[in-house]
């Protein structure tokens, strides 16, 4: 039986592909398996009036709701749990905000999520 080129061409399309697939997953020597990412922390700055009503939560040292809050925060942004939160130092969010500060009340929100 003779095999149409575009059948042929579709088989060869499959079985190269199937190759990236193993080299992508492999590591350098093309055996062993890749290693996975490294770790990926990002911290986000909330301004403590953003209006839903979540700033004394995440701001209140113990609070029940805090860490639930901050992880659900994460999980929106597409990480897996929040690694850290409350309210961010002044050098962390300076050059960010044109004006000043004046209560460590109204001071940003800080939650670090992690991967």
């Amino acid at each position: 039986m003779r095999r149409s080129a575009a059948g042929s061409i579709a088989l060869a399309t499959v079985l190269a592909c199937a190759g990236l697939t193993h080299v992508a997953r492999a590591g350098t020597d093309g055996e062993t398996p890749a290693k996975a990412p490294a770790h990926i922390e990002k911290t986000f700055l909330i301004p403590s009036s953003d209006g839903y009503g979540v700033g004394e939560c995440l701001t209140t040292p113990g609070s029940s709701c805090g860490q639930v809050v901050a992880n659900a925060w994460c999980e929106a942004q597409g990480y897996a749990a929040a690694n850290s939160y409350g309210v961010a130092a002044a050098d962390e969010y300076t050059g960010a905000i044109s004006q000043s500060v004046p209560a460590p009340s109204e001071r940003p929100i800080r939650i670090t999520c992690q991967d």
